[in-house]
């Protein structure tokens, strides 16, 4: 697997800490949205159909930092939005680093060649670039001739600098499950320190809302793209229970209070992907949101998501419930 010794340690040491307190639900990963706006404008993407006067505003270095320090998770994911358009998006997260936080940057790497010089290497960080197929396939979904090329050129010019980086790849109806295998081919043979692969989910503002897969459709889909997954090489950033319930080989209930979304304004109820409101500190989102309310089996919003975000939650904690699960876990990892 492609996640890193240092994540996983920090991770399990957080979650026992956890579990030795009594407590029931706590965050894995924060998703800190320091803006919405972005120099792409994808069919599938929901954050950019806001209005101007909101995708004016971003969070300062200090509200992220007040942030992570408030949620606590040892892992942080920054998405958009593109994140690189934050002007003191350097700050933020030489910030977080310094504060040993696991930081995810989320990019669809056009400004990335141009501004690696505001980021210094380190364990603690990692370049996770937006990669939604090959070639004309990833440009035809970003809506934008060319952008499959330039992330392929910053992949390189990143990994050479000697950062970690790792894809984000978002799958549609209509993929091809062998097209889905060249792609992780090719990322295998940049170098990529891992692959993050997910069900698109149906943003309700989002322009297309035809090529979002249903429930069914995406375990028919990953089980044929990832049924030579054992034996071709790839690295996954991901839990392997995570890839055995995209394939439908297990079934979870999702875990939305594992990835609190934190952006301009507050912390988004119940999660990354649903906006039902926001609360305006971390403890009021955890005390007073109705988590019964929401899963696959209980809020329409949520019948065909299976989405890393609400999920990987899920098959981590999984991954820790038992001796068995340890040890699949770490043999997956040192893989």
């Amino acid at each position: 697997m492609g996640i890193p010794l240092l994540q996983s340690l920090r991770v399990g040491a957080y979650i026992l800490k956890q579990r030795l307190r009594g407590v029931r639900r706590y965050p894995l990963v924060l998703m800190l949205e320091p803006l919405f706006r972005c120099n792409l404008e994808c069919a599938g993407c929901g954050k950019i159909q806001y209005p101007e006067a909101v995708l004016s505003q971003r969070l300062t270095p200090e509200q992220c930092f007040r942030a992570a320090e408030e949620c606590g998770a040892p892992v942080v994911s920054i998405p958009g939005g593109e994140p690189l358009i934050h002007p003191e998006i350097g700050e933020i997260v030489g910030g977080l680093v310094a504060r040993r936080r696991v930081v995810y940057l989320c990019t669809n790497a056009i400004l990335l060649e141009r501004k690696l010089h505001l980021f210094t290497p380190s364990p603690y960080l990692s370049f996770s670039v937006h990669v939604d197929g090959l070639g004309e396939r990833h440009d035809r979904l970003v809506c934008r001739e060319g952008v499959f090329d330039t992330a392929v050129a910053a992949i390189r010019a990143a990994k050479t600098a000697g950062f970690r980086v790792t894809t984000n790849s978002t799958f549609f109806e209509g993929e091809d499950p062998e097209a889905m295998r060249r792609l992780f081919d090719l990322l295998m043979g940049l170098g990529v320190d891992g692959m993050t692969i997910s069900p698109g989910y149906a943003y309700a503002k989002a322009p297309d809302q035809e090529h979002f897969l249903r429930r069914e459709r995406t375990r028919s889909l990953f089980r044929e793209a990832l049924r030579e997954r054992e034996t071709r090489g790839w690295v996954f950033n991901h839990s392997p229970f995570y890839l055995d319930f995209l394939e439908g080989r297990i079934d979870y209930r999702c875990t939305p209070w594992g990835n609190p979304t934190y952006n301009v304004f507050g912390w988004q109820r119940p999660c990354y992907l649903v906006g039902e409101g926001y609360a305006r500190s971390f403890r009021e989102l955890m005390d007073e949101t109705d988590w019964e309310a929401w899963g696959t089996d209980r809020n329409p919003k949520c019948a065909d998501c299976m989405v890393h975000s609400g999920y990987e939650p899920t098959a981590v904690l999984d991954a820790t419930s038992s001796v068995r699960n340890v040890v699949r876990s770490a043999v997956a990892a040192a893989s």
